[in-house]
């Protein structure tokens, strides 16, 4: 018999044409946060097709499901994202996590009897705006889950890199139209309140903590240039390295947004948008495993050092990490100059360098799935966090 790293080689192997081409459908066809309805049916479908256990619209969420298969004690998460950015498409390379998670979880059901786990992909959706998988753990998705593992495409190779806590919020502001010409002094001019909360966030920079940042943009700014503004909006999203940094800089800005209104006689009213997104903090045994098998592969990861000075974004899978032990490392495509969430890295996601990174992605993780399963201190441990955590919410455990 085969070790379990050969058969994990020879499954990605043979399932690599139907890898890429998952990964270029969901691609070809991007669609948006809680919204990614083909894109979803196509992993769930094909987890269905091979002999995969799918539950559909799990925790609520019409594009969220899970694929299992096997019975054993260790259940190994697998994660799946799919959604895609506004105007700029799969500009962050979803198609290749959704593709690479799957490529995984297939190639484990070949060992899934052998190193006794159950394999257990999660359609994760809203990633990028809407925290699907905060939703999802609240829910109950990742109850029984004793390690979830993800990887993300980027310009750079890293294994346990940290990211951001981040809460988005809009800021609405309320007051009165009046004819921009004839009648000012009759209008409440909910641009200008906009304009001053601008203004304070802007002067607010210089004095943020580091690791705080802060950007938006303007959704509304007004109908007609010879109407006063009555009604404007903004969004931004809040960074900070942790969760009490986090709410200290959301205390500091909702005063920027009280200015504008305090300035212009306007009403104003904040609205967090999304779940907030917790700060990630990888599993160090899983990501010193996974640096060794996609070293193994040929790929060169970012020192740790390296990793701890690299400019972090934000995922929900940081409140994953938060729950249980979770890794979300990196895998480098060939993308030039490009950076995320541009259009020149959407095109990047569909390469041959993509491609090799699908497969790689795929085969790293599930050989850090195998690490775990026959490293009987570590099954033990793994395994143990699932029932300390269902001690703590029964209030077993204080």
């Amino acid at each position: 018999m085969s070790s379990p790293a050969a058969t994990l080689t020879d499954a990605v192997q043979q399932r690599t044409g139907e890898l890429l081409a998952l990964s270029h459908d969901i691609h070809a066809a991007p669609e948006l946060a809680f919204a990614e309805h083909c894109s979803a049916a196509r992993v769930a479908d094909l987890m269905a097709a091979e002999g995969f256990d799918v539950e559909r619209g799990v925790g609520g969420l019409d594009t969220a499901f899970t694929a299992s298969y096997g019975s054993g004690a260790l259940v190994v998460g697998l994660c799946a994202e799919y959604d895609a950015l506004p105007e700029i498409g799969h500009a962050c390379g979803h198609n290749i996590i959704a593709a690479s998670s799957t490529g995984a979880a297939l190639a484990l059901r070949e060992v899934a009897d052998r190193l006794g786990i159950t394999v257990k992909l999660i359609g994760t959706p809203a990633e990028e705006s809407g925290g699907g998988k905060v939703l999802l753990l609240e829910r109950g998705v990742f109850d029984d889950v004793a390690m979830a593992m993800m990887v993300h495409p980027a310009p750079e190779e890293t294994c346990a890199s940290p990211s951001l806590a981040i809460v988005d919020v809009e800021v609405r502001y309320t007051g009165k139209a009046a004819h921009a010409a004839s009648a000012p002094h009759k209008g409440r001019n909910a641009a200008d309140a906009l304009t001053v909360a601008q203004v304070a966030v802007g002067l607010l920079r210089q004095h943020l903590e580091p690791k705080q940042m802060l950007h938006g943009i303007v959704t509304r700014g007004g109908a007609a240039p010879n109407i006063v503004p009555s009604d404007t909006a903004a969004s931004y999203y809040l960074r900070a390295a942790d969760g009490e940094s986090l709410r200290q800089l959301e205390t500091r800005v909702l005063r920027c947004f009280e200015a504008g209104a305090v300035a212009t006689g306007c009403s104003h009213e904040v609205t967090q948008l999304s779940p907030t997104y917790s700060e990630l903090e990888p599993d160090a045994w899983l990501a010193a495993s996974y640096r060794a098998a996609v070293t193994g592969l040929g790929r060169s990861p970012q020192s740790p050092e390296q990793e701890r000075e690299r400019p972090p974004g934000s995922t929900d899978m940081g409140n994953v990490t938060q729950a249980l032990p979770a890794i979300h490392p990196t895998i480098a495509i060939d993308c030039g100059d490009a950076v995320n969430h541009q259009p020149e890295f959407a095109a990047a996601c569909v390469t041959p360098s993509a491609d090799r990174a699908v497969c790689d992605g795929a085969l790293a993780l599930a050989l850090t799935a195998a690490a775990a399963a026959t490293d009987d201190a570590q099954r033990d441990r793994l395994i143990g966090g699932v029932s300390r955590r269902r001690e703590a919410a029964a209030g077993g455990v204080t």
